[in-house]
């Protein structure tokens, strides 16, 4: 009976890989646009799993995984879905790692996803709308919502001392998403928002929006914006006019190009950006490193995970269509399981091709909750000699 159960299974794999000697992963990031600068790394990372996955030669049976990477500009719906319908329709992928926006990535699932039953994850799509939005099961994201990330930074502006701070936020989902949620939280506590403005992106002065904030006065000034582009333009019109010296920044906001541009000016801000000090965050940079990627760039972790996510969801479905796939993510992720961190995604597909069960950790400590996505960590950072410097971790 064992034999005949072990040929079968062996027919079945066999079957599989002759229907999938390749599967297709699109990368869907904002290559252009305000986030341009993080983008890089993030879409390595997801290339990184995927390489690792394919030169196992252990997926479905020895399929092998190509990516193909899209522009989602980060803030142009309609170019996001151009793009998603694209890697669909003519590059004809399996699943999508991506978009990192939130409000591109509402779009490509509205638009593209759903109509064509493509599954996605998102390592980066913060706003809380995405949370109850329709699905069909076909959405996740390896990033926790700014529900969770709002109430923390609240926390800690409250906790350092700042009781009265101004807000301005980038004009679209994500930032009226993240700046309701502070806002919520932080008026609960006892604080003040001086003054609540939206800015958009593709300004080259900020000037009045830095007036309005600075009649309103406040002890710091809260930038839910993009690190290359509105945010950087609120926090230079600040600077020069004297207004606010210390910035409260949210995960857009974290990267080099930031520090690149203000150095020690803006010592003394801080803020909040996914991240954990688990074994698995260790693991993951140092094989990022060895690859040449920055490992502790913004939302490195969560892109590789989204796509071994996805990879590891298709050798347990013993498929590579979306239908399947979406089925075995949760599963995965989660326990009960033999946990598998980065650099064991070869260890993970065999105990999946012999019918056990994994429990991804990989480099985000990896936990989906309730409608598919992260239970969430993060890393509080601050600037420090002209650098973000992490100084603990929740």
């Amino acid at each position: 009976m064992k034999l005949l159960l072990s040929a079968i299974s062996a027919l079945a794999v066999a079957a599989s890989a002759q229907a999938a000697d390749q599967v297709k992963l699109g990368i869907i990031f904002g290559f252009t646009g305000p986030i341009e600068s993080l983008t890089p790394a993030m879409a390595a990372a997801a290339e990184l799993a995927a390489r690792e996955v394919s030169d196992s030669g252990m997926l479905l049976g020895g399929a092998t995984v190509e990516t193909v990477r899209g522009d989602s500009t980060c803030v142009d719906s309609a170019a996001a879905t151009s793009a998603a319908e694209n890697l669909i329709t003519v590059d004809n992928v399996n699943a999508i790692v991506g978009a990192d926006c939130s409000g591109v990535t509402g779009a490509i699932l509205q638009n593209v996803a759903l109509p064509n039953g493509i599954v996605m994850i998102s390592p980066s799509a913060t706003s809380p709308g995405l949370s109850s939005v329709e699905d069909n099961g076909l959405f996740f994201r390896t990033a926790p919502t700014d529900a969770r990330q709002g109430q923390l930074m609240s926390e800690i502006v409250m906790e350092r001392g700042f009781s009265s701070v101004a807000l301005t936020y980038t004009n679209n989902d994500y930032g009226k998403g993240f700046a309701d949620s502070f806002e919520s939280a932080f008026t609960a506590a006892g604080g003040t928002i001086t003054a609540s403005l939206a800015h958009d992106d593709d300004k080259g002065d900020y000037s009045a929006e830095i007036a309005s904030l600075d009649a309103a006065g406040g002890d710091a000034l809260v930038v839910v914006g993009y690190v290359d582009q509105g945010g950087q333009g609120i926090i230079r019109a600040s600077l020069d006019s004297g207004s606010f010296d210390t910035f409260v920044l949210p995960d857009g906001m974290h990267g080099d190009s930031l520090t690149d541009a203000f150095g020690s000016n803006i010592d003394g801000s801080f803020g909040t950006l996914p991240g954990t000090d688990s074994l698995g965050a260790s693991m993951l940079g140092e094989i990022a490193e060895n690859a040449g990627i920055d490992g502790g760039s913004p939302f490195v972790s969560e892109a590789y995970d989204a796509a071994a996510l996805l990879l590891l969801a298709m050798q347990a479905a013993n498929s590579a269509a979306s239908a399947d796939i979406k089925n075995e993510i949760m599963n995965v992720a989660n326990a009960p399981g033999e946990q598998i961190f980065p650099g064991e995604l070869a260890k993970g597909l065999e105990i999946l091709a012999a019918g056990g069960d994994v429990d991804y950790v990989g480099g985000s400590a990896v936990e989906l909750i309730g409608p598919g996505e992260s239970a969430g960590n993060y890393a509080i950072r601050e600037i420090q000699n002209g650098e973000f410097v992490t100084v603990e971790y929740r």
